[in-house]
Protein backbone atom coordinates (compact mmCIF):
# COMPACT_ATOMS: atom_id res chain seq x y z
CA UNK A 1 0.00 0.00 0.00
CA UNK A 2 2.99 2.45 -0.72
CA UNK A 3 3.50 4.58 -3.41
CA UNK A 4 6.53 2.78 -5.13
CA UNK A 5 4.13 0.27 -5.71
CA UNK A 6 3.66 -0.72 -9.53
CA UNK A 7 -0.16 0.13 -10.58
CA UNK A 8 -1.32 -3.25 -11.79
CA UNK A 9 -2.68 -3.49 -15.63
CA UNK A 10 -6.37 -3.93 -16.31
CA UNK A 11 -7.15 -6.85 -17.57
CA UNK A 12 -9.38 -6.45 -21.31
CA UNK A 13 -11.53 -9.42 -19.96
CA UNK A 14 -13.06 -7.70 -17.17
CA UNK A 15 -13.69 -4.53 -19.29
CA UNK A 16 -17.26 -5.34 -20.96
CA UNK A 17 -17.44 -2.96 -24.14
CA UNK A 18 -20.95 -1.97 -25.61
CA UNK A 19 -20.79 -0.75 -29.06
CA UNK A 20 -23.47 2.59 -29.27
CA UNK A 21 -24.02 5.67 -31.76
CA UNK A 22 -21.57 8.54 -31.45
CA UNK A 23 -22.92 12.08 -30.80
CA UNK A 24 -21.62 15.17 -32.34
CA UNK A 25 -20.64 15.85 -35.99
CA UNK A 26 -19.85 13.17 -38.45
CA UNK A 27 -22.88 13.42 -40.98
CA UNK A 28 -23.91 10.22 -42.28
CA UNK A 29 -21.51 7.64 -40.76
CA UNK A 30 -22.66 9.35 -36.79
CA UNK A 31 -26.27 7.83 -38.10
CA UNK A 32 -25.55 4.48 -39.34
CA UNK A 33 -22.30 3.12 -37.72
CA UNK A 34 -22.00 2.11 -34.03
CA UNK A 35 -18.33 2.79 -33.41
CA UNK A 36 -19.03 5.26 -29.96
CA UNK A 37 -17.92 2.63 -26.95
CA UNK A 38 -19.45 2.32 -23.22
CA UNK A 39 -16.87 0.51 -21.09
CA UNK A 40 -18.28 -0.86 -18.29
CA UNK A 41 -15.76 -1.83 -15.46
CA UNK A 42 -16.83 -3.52 -12.25
CA UNK A 43 -14.75 -2.23 -9.61
CA UNK A 44 -15.86 -4.78 -7.00
CA UNK A 45 -15.49 -7.85 -9.27
CA UNK A 46 -12.14 -6.87 -10.54
CA UNK A 47 -8.85 -8.60 -10.05
CA UNK A 48 -7.64 -5.58 -8.54
CA UNK A 49 -5.91 -5.16 -5.12
CA UNK A 50 -8.27 -4.85 -2.17
CA UNK A 51 -7.07 -1.17 -1.35
CA UNK A 52 -6.89 0.33 -5.13
CA UNK A 53 -10.07 -0.81 -5.60
CA UNK A 54 -11.33 1.35 -1.58
CA UNK A 55 -9.51 4.09 -3.35
CA UNK A 56 -11.35 4.18 -6.28
CA UNK A 57 -14.92 3.81 -5.06
CA UNK A 58 -13.74 6.34 -2.83
CA UNK A 59 -13.09 8.54 -5.98
CA UNK A 60 -15.85 11.34 -6.27
CA UNK A 61 -16.37 10.64 -9.85
CA UNK A 62 -19.64 10.38 -11.72
CA UNK A 63 -19.08 7.70 -13.42
CA UNK A 64 -18.56 5.83 -10.96
CA UNK A 65 -22.29 4.09 -10.30
CA UNK A 66 -23.58 3.09 -6.98
CA UNK A 67 -23.24 -0.25 -8.13
CA UNK A 68 -19.28 0.49 -8.21
CA UNK A 69 -19.35 0.24 -11.77
CA UNK A 70 -16.70 2.32 -13.80
CA UNK A 71 -18.74 3.48 -17.18
CA UNK A 72 -16.27 5.48 -19.41
CA UNK A 73 -17.26 6.75 -22.94
CA UNK A 74 -15.26 6.87 -25.88
CA UNK A 75 -16.27 7.71 -29.18
CA UNK A 76 -12.59 10.29 -30.18
CA UNK A 77 -12.30 7.92 -33.28
CA UNK A 78 -14.55 6.53 -36.36
CA UNK A 79 -12.84 3.30 -35.67
CA UNK A 80 -14.48 0.82 -32.82
CA UNK A 81 -11.43 -0.98 -31.79
CA UNK A 82 -9.35 2.69 -31.68
CA UNK A 83 -12.06 3.71 -29.24
CA UNK A 84 -12.06 0.05 -27.12
CA UNK A 85 -8.12 0.98 -26.54
CA UNK A 86 -8.55 4.85 -25.75
CA UNK A 87 -10.98 3.88 -23.12
CA UNK A 88 -8.93 0.84 -21.99
CA UNK A 89 -5.96 3.57 -21.54
CA UNK A 90 -8.40 5.85 -19.96
CA UNK A 91 -9.61 3.04 -17.35
CA UNK A 92 -5.82 2.59 -16.57
CA UNK A 93 -5.19 6.45 -16.28
CA UNK A 94 -7.65 6.71 -13.41
CA UNK A 95 -6.28 2.80 -11.56
CA UNK A 96 -3.00 4.36 -11.63
CA UNK A 97 -4.14 7.68 -10.16
CA UNK A 98 -5.75 5.87 -7.33
CA UNK A 99 -2.56 3.38 -6.97
CA UNK A 100 -0.46 6.74 -6.54
CA UNK A 101 -0.81 7.21 -2.37
CA UNK A 102 0.67 10.53 -1.53
CA UNK A 103 3.40 10.42 1.32
CA UNK A 104 2.18 10.96 4.92
CA UNK A 105 3.08 14.84 5.55
CA UNK A 106 4.91 14.83 8.90
CA UNK A 107 4.01 18.38 10.96
CA UNK A 108 7.70 19.87 11.57
CA UNK A 109 7.97 23.04 14.00
CA UNK A 110 10.09 26.20 12.53
CA UNK A 111 13.29 26.43 13.70
CA UNK A 112 14.68 28.76 16.78
CA UNK A 113 16.34 31.13 13.68
CA UNK A 114 13.24 31.22 10.96
CA UNK A 115 11.25 32.42 14.02
CA UNK A 116 13.84 34.68 15.29
CA UNK A 117 13.90 36.03 11.56
CA UNK A 118 10.39 36.52 11.12
CA UNK A 119 10.09 38.40 14.25
CA UNK A 120 12.76 40.93 13.35
CA UNK A 121 11.04 41.41 10.04
CA UNK A 122 7.99 42.38 11.60
CA UNK A 123 9.57 44.11 13.82
CA UNK A 124 11.18 46.58 11.10
CA UNK A 125 8.42 46.57 9.10
CA UNK A 126 6.41 47.85 12.40
CA UNK A 127 9.11 50.77 12.70
CA UNK A 128 8.57 51.61 8.77
CA UNK A 129 5.21 51.74 9.57
CA UNK A 130 5.54 53.93 12.61
CA UNK A 131 7.85 56.20 10.72
CA UNK A 132 4.88 57.05 8.22
CA UNK A 133 2.79 58.88 10.53
CA UNK A 134 1.68 62.89 10.28
CA UNK A 135 4.73 65.66 10.42
CA UNK A 136 4.72 67.33 13.68
CA UNK A 137 6.04 70.55 13.92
Amino acid sequence: MNGSAVTPAINPAEVEFIAIRAQGPGGQNVNKVSCAVHARFDIGASSLPAWIKERLLDMRDTRITRDGVLVLKAQQSRSLEQNKEDALQRLQALVAQAADVPPVRRATKPTRGSQRRRLDEKTRSGQIKALRGRVSE
